[in-house]
């Protein structure tokens, strides 16, 4: 795959994503937020699981221990973002939400330079700073006052910019992209819903309530998009991921405009603009200036 194709893949995630940000919404209506994210990655790994299981059989080489643990620390980080994000989503506003998620962008090179002393391409910087602007644009260029849930949703941030940063590194490492995904998701699921038998009450109708929402964000915005995202991530770095997963943001302000019948505005296009501005040149950049210095070799 090349790296023009996975950074397709992680767009494409991203368009996912967006499309099921009304969808996470509108189930805590009905489910709490442990609830909801437990039942959606237990139905993304019994998605994913068949796919898993064919890559598990073709492989010539067995997965070490080392590496299960690996994709433990990733469901981790991942049940970690989820939740806090969800939480978040109860007492923020959808603004608000969606620049300070939006926050990995730029911790996703800075955890690159002090975990790895590795300092990516130059051109991720100001991509990240653009892409950071663009959301903040795409969401009305304000913030309000910020609250509890604007707290929780900069720490999901944070767990979120984690999660990317370790498939960075696994997901070439280990050649699994599936089994990761699958073993991530279980993780998920399982201690989503061993604190949702704990901390909130449940009932069948809840859930029915709840089915179509359930079955989405399992399928699709968990099952596929992250499939997505692991697979993209073998060929690309981490920094350069995250600034086209933060896509999420144009494409859920565009969902919004067309089924919810949301209004941009003219500030909100500006970001769009932006956004789309920072992909270009994290994509066109590195390959102008690679076709040069071969050129001149």
């Amino acid at each position: 795959m090349t790296r023009l194709q996975a950074n397709l893949c992680l767009l494409l995630a991203g368009a996912i994503w967006g499309g099921g940000f009304v969808v996470q919404s509108s189930a805590m209506k009905s489910l709490g937020p442990f609830w909801f994210i437990g039942l959606r990655f237990l139905v993304a790994t019994a998605a994913v699981a068949p796919f898993a299981w064919r890559e598990l059989k073709r492989a010539t080489a067995p997965v070490t221990p080392r590496t299960y643990a690996a994709f433990t620390a990733i469901g981790l980080a991942l049940f970690a973002g989820a939740v806090t994000q969800q939480i978040g989503l109860l007492t923020t506003t959808v603004t608000n939400s969606g620049f300070l998620t939006g926050l990995y962008v730029i911790m996703v090179p800075i955890l690159t330079v002090v975990v790895l002393r590795r300092a990516p391409h130059w051109i991720v910087w100001p991509g990240a700073l653009l892409a950071l602007l663009g959301i903040f644009l795409l969401s009305g260029g304000s913030l309000s006052h910020l609250s509890y849930g604007d707290g929780m949703t900069i720490v999901c941030a944070f767990f979120w910019s984690v999660q990317v940063f370790l498939i960075g590194i696994f997901a070439s490492q280990s050649g699994r992209p599936l089994t990761l995904s699958a073993w991530q998701f279980a993780v998920t699921g399982i201690c989503a819903t061993v604190a949702a038998m704990i901390l909130e009450p449940i009932s069948w109708e809840a859930i029915r309530n709840a089915g179509f929402e359930i079955a989405y964000a399992g399928v699709f915005s968990s099952g596929l998009a992250f499939s997505l995202q692991v697979i993209g991530q073998r060929y690309t770095t981490a920094p350069q991921a995250a600034i086209f997963l933060s896509s999420e943001a144009l494409f859920a302000a565009t969902f919004g405009a067309l089924i919810l019948g949301e209004t941009i505005t003219p500030i909100g296009y500006v970001g769009c603009a932006v956004i789309f501005l920072a992909m270009l040149l994290v994509e066109i950049v590195p390959e102008i200036l690679s076709r040069r210095a071969r050129s001149l070799a």
